[in-house]
């Protein structure tokens, strides 16, 4: 997965949009009631594995919901991310944190109703996903992953699932939306041209992109899982606040340079639409569609 490099700032920049997107589409799904049927008891940890895990943004958001005590196993292919986690637990609860001393180091995050230690590894998920602990997992999840790998990797995904009757949580996987306020005469160009880009080999497969929800929930559905799905949407206002006009101008950025490295013959008129958007960031608005999943063993 080593062609899928995303940076730690980026990664910080997105999770407040992140947060708001999941707390909309978490009533939807009726996550925590949903969940709470995960735990056999009160006693025993709740055990969740973390794929592609960045830097804990999804941790963050879920432990808390998950309630209770919890075991993570939290794996990513970059190692460099993984060594922000101290850093990251210990600005969401207000502490001070010193040096990481290593990976092996076992971390932990807790909160009023919920205490998760935490276990970080360093891995490939396109050769190691089968050795992961499946059969002592009560909750598989990722975000923002889907997008990027390919059939036979869900296919993989859900045979190992199945096998183990694990749930699965992924959350804000692209579904081609972006729907600009006011719009522009090339938008629809840009968003095909990234749509293209987006399935582009990532070192998992020709990617699915907005396609991998879809294809996702019909392999779950034959392998006999309930699945419930809900809207994740990023809501980008570049009026509301420095952040919004920072994401939207960092969305601009990274949509434009995906068309033109798409297509050349379109760079002129990509880079015409690059310079007024960024000069409307601070006026226009900007929604990207993402979708929830939820799968429950039958």
């Amino acid at each position: 997965m080593s062609a899928a490099t995303f940076s730690a700032d980026w990664l910080h920049m997105r999770e407040p949009f992140d947060t708001a997107a999941r707390d909309a589409a978490a009533g939807d799904l009726q996550l925590q009631t949903r969940l709470t049927g995960l735990r056999a008891n009160t006693v025993e940890p709740l055990r969740v594995i973390d794929l592609a895990c960045g830097t804990g943004a999804n941790l963050r958001w879920l432990a808390p919901r998950l309630g209770g005590p919890q075991q993570w196993l939290v794996v990513d292919h970059d190692a460099d991310l993984l060594r922000c986690w101290p850093q990251r637990l210990a600005a969401a609860v207000g502490a001070q944190v010193g040096a990481d001393a290593g990976l092996d180091q076992p971390l932990s995050f807790a909160g009023q109703g919920f205490e998760a230690g935490i276990v970080r590894r360093q891995m490939d998920l396109m050769a190691g996903l089968e050795t992961l602990p499946w059969h002592a997992a009560d909750l598989v999840t990722a975000s923002a992953l889907l997008d990027l790998v390919g059939v036979a990797w869900l296919h993989r995904l859900v045979k190992a699932s199945a096998a183990s009757g694990v749930a699965l949580l992924m959350s804000l996987n692209v579904d081609g939306r972006h729907v600009w306020a006011p719009d522009d005469p090339v938008d629809a160009t840009v968003d095909r041209l990234f749509g293209e880009h987006q399935q582009q080999d990532k070192g998992m497969g020709p990617a699915l992109g907005s396609q991998a929800v879809a294809v996702l929930q019909q392999a779950l559905e034959a392998a006999g899982y309930r699945v419930f799905t809900a809207a994740s949407d990023w809501w980008v206002d570049g009026s509301a606040s420095p952040q919004d006009h920072a994401m939207q101008c960092a969305l601009v950025e990274g949509m434009a340079a995906a068309a033109c490295e798409q297509s050349h013959a379109s760079a002129k008129p990509v880079e015409a639409w690059r310079q007024r958007r960024l000069a409307m960031a601070a006026r226009s608005q900007l929604r990207v569609g993402h979708i929830d999943l939820l799968a429950l063993p039958a």
